[in-house]
């Protein structure tokens, strides 16, 4: 039976969805945002030769009505469409959880205020708890700006620097020597026993090293403590009919480690890349290798820098010669988004937008899959494509991927 690669390029969006109204971001549009802003200051247009072949060009032009600057490409070689998407919030797990086939249809809880953004007795719950004797931050804040204002406080104090934003998250940093990488994890195992039942989607461990503010960096040792998907998912279906699911990156964690069979960490987008190839060319048979690339989201997104994003793209896009060549006859691969995050837009917060979808396997022409009216017709296709139990939600659009 034929393996699934699904790549997931967290927060690759490709202009305001239908009710982007709701959520503030009209006009957002991460993929010509980021190539306008590299054109300006590169004096050329973005080059994505292999996202173009696949149809990213003609996906963002359909979905936006704005057509990315970029040289012609001749014979698209793809599946190329946009999908939005149904669930309420523009999060991680709802982006993901609806790829897999399941959309978050009910309400997130979330920390709206900017400043005491945790109520008293939450963090007296959670002092309590951990044993720690109170928390830094407290408010909403980019996780690099924060370590670098209240990292040196957070040594000297040994309290943890806790904070959130629009999403439904709780983060925790901390330095992984002065308070300890395994009671970071503790930390935010116990908070997230406390808040979930709150419907705050994920706690999210944030460590970092350095000295002093100028040398605080974050590591790749990140853990994400996520709520269980409301139903079961695509994953859990393949997993149950014998296939294998391969976590790459956070994907594990999103899930909360329901469905996933293998599980393989890595920091950076080579390094993600380089662990998908390496599946890629041991897996069996009845595989679905899910990886996300959470850098272009967290170093490029969040920090606004479009173009950081741009470069990165440029970067990825050259690997995808090696993931076509790596496939066998009958793999179909995916690249997809789970939300927007324009580096261009006002905050530091994601986007709601439209996300490519983009399908490739060695016998494919070229095919317009179009608007997709939710993220979940991929995990339809997807449980089609393992011949497992349908999902309640998505329509499948395998028949349109023919194999000649």
């Amino acid at each position: 039976m034929a393996r699934v690669i699904l790549m997931v390029i967290d927060s690759f969006g490709i202009g305001h969805a239908p009710d982007a109204d709701k959520f503030g971001d009209v006009g957002a549009n991460t993929f010509a945002n980021l190539s306008k802003a590299l054109e300006k200051e590169k004096g050329r247009p973005i080059h994505l030769p292999n996202f173009a072949k696949l149809g990213l060009l003609s996906a963002g032009e359909q979905a936006s009505g704005v057509r990315v600057n970029h040289e012609k490409v001749e014979n698209v070689k793809g599946a190329y469409g946009y999908a939005a998407e149904l669930s309420t919030g523009k999060d991680t797990p709802s982006g993901h959880w609806e790829m897999a086939g399941v959309p978050v249809l009910f309400d997130w809880g979330y920390f709206d205020k900017k400043e005491n953004s945790f109520p008293l007795d939450l963090i007296n719950k959670i002092n309590e708890a951990t044993g720690c004797l109170g928390m830094l931050g407290n408010c909403h804040a980019s996780g690099t700006v924060i370590i670098e204002q209240l990292g040196e406080k957070h040594i000297k104090t040994g309290l943890p620097i806790c904070y959130t934003s629009a999403d439904s998250v709780f983060q925790v940093a901390a330095h992984e020597e002065h308070f300890g990488l395994d009671n970071l994890y503790r930390y935010c195992e116990i908070v997230q026993k406390i808040v979930g039942p709150m419907n705050i989607g994920r706690v999210i461990a944030r460590p970092f090293v350095g000295d002093d503010a100028k040398s605080f960096t974050r590591t790749g040792n990140r853990r994400d403590y996520s709520i269980l998907p409301p139903a079961p998912t695509v994953l859990d279906n393949i997993q149950k009919a014998g296939g294998t699911v391969i976590s790459v990156g956070k994907i594990a964690d999103i899930f909360a480690h329901q469905g996933i069979s293998e599980n393989t960490k890595a920091t950076g987008i080579d390094a993600l890349t380089d662990a998908t190839l390496d599946h890629i060319n041991t897996a069996k048979d009845n595989t679905i290798i899910f990886t996300n690339l959470v850098n272009f989201d967290q170093d490029f997104g969040h920090r606004r820098d479009p173009v950081g994003y741009g470069l990165a793209l440029e970067a990825f896009d050259k690997r995808i010669t090696e993931i076509k060549a790596a496939m066998k006859d009958d793999d179909i691969l995916f690249f997809t988004a789970d939300h927007g995050c324009d580096p261009t837009w006002p905050g530091s917060d994601h986007t709601r937008e439209y996300v490519p979808v983009l399908a490739y396997h060695h016998h494919i022409g070229q095919v317009n899959l179009a608007e997709r009216t939710t993220f979940a017709d991929l995990g339809q296709t997807i449980a089609d494509i393992f011949n497992v139990t349908k999902l309640s939600y998505g329509t499948s659009f395998l028949d349109e991927l023919v194999f000649k």
